[in-house]
């Protein structure tokens, strides 16, 4: 594939990430949006229906990862750097979706910031900003 291409497929990759980012209060269900936007620190938990919270979450989340896996590959050219991000990503995603839940279904205003900061990592590509970095420091000292 040469170097055109590939530049041009890991800028429409991230401009998916974007797209993802930008429509996800038509494309998700997640009452916490506008939640975490308002005085979360004055407010109840809002009112959620689990299994479809649990569920879009998830979408999100495995929608965020197949696109950075394709930006992985792109950028190292390496099949070994995939399988391990998605056995990295199976796992991050098992913890987070635990803590998630726990935050959910025990919804405590001192816990707020942590569960902002899990649910975070479950909505948005964060662990993409740390694999590139972490594998492109790999093969610099391999």
């Amino acid at each position: 594939m040469s170097k055109i291409l590939n530049y041009i497929l890991v800028v429409v990759l991230f401009g998916l990430l974007i797209l993802i980012r930008a429509f996800e209060s038509d494309l998700f269900y997640d009452p916490y949006l506008t939640f975490f936007k308002n005085d979360y620190l004055y407010i109840d938990s809002p009112r959620r229906e689990l299994a479809k919270l649990v569920f879009y979450t998830s979408l999100r989340f495995w929608l965020n990862t197949l696109v950075s896996l394709g930006i992985l590959y792109l950028f190292f050219k390496d099949w070994s750097v995939v399988k391990f991000s998605v056995l990295f990503y199976a796992v991050a995603y098992i913890v987070l979706i635990l803590m998630f839940l726990y935050f959910v279904i025990n919804p405590r205003q001192e816990d707020y910031y942590l569960f902002f900061n899990f649910r975070r990592f479950l909505i948005q590509p964060v662990l993409l900003l740390l694999l590139l970095p972490a594998f492109y420091y790999y093969k610099l000292n391999r």
